[in-house]
């Protein structure tokens, strides 16, 4: 298991969403800017989107051992409250 300790989620990151057509990713553009701040603001901002779009977004931000990569996907992110990191009432498109 991955010490959330060593996580920096002061670190600068980006909260980026792929365009998408009937709810699926579209490979013809780049994901484009949505928010830009700390980890910790991306990842917050993440958990406030609807649970059905989350497979849209990704976060970018600078690498932190195996945890944490340069870009982290939906799935990544979600998985991340099991690695120890706290988001509270942690409950998609509740605006949280």
């Amino acid at each position: 298991m991955a010490d959330t300790d060593q996580i920096k989620f002061d670190a600068p990151a980006v909260l980026r969403k792929w365009p998408s057509l009937n709810n699926e990713r579209s490979s013809s553009v780049t994901p484009y800017l949505v928010a830009e701040g700390t980890l910790d603001e991306c990842i917050r901002q993440f958990t406030s989107k609807p649970m059905s779009q989350l497979h849209l977004y990704e976060i970018h931000t600078a690498p932190q051992g195996e945890l944490i990569t340069a870009v982290l996907s939906a799935q990544q992110i979600i998985e991340l409250p099991a690695e120890g990191f706290s988001l509270g009432n942690f409950s998609p498109g509740r605006g949280n």
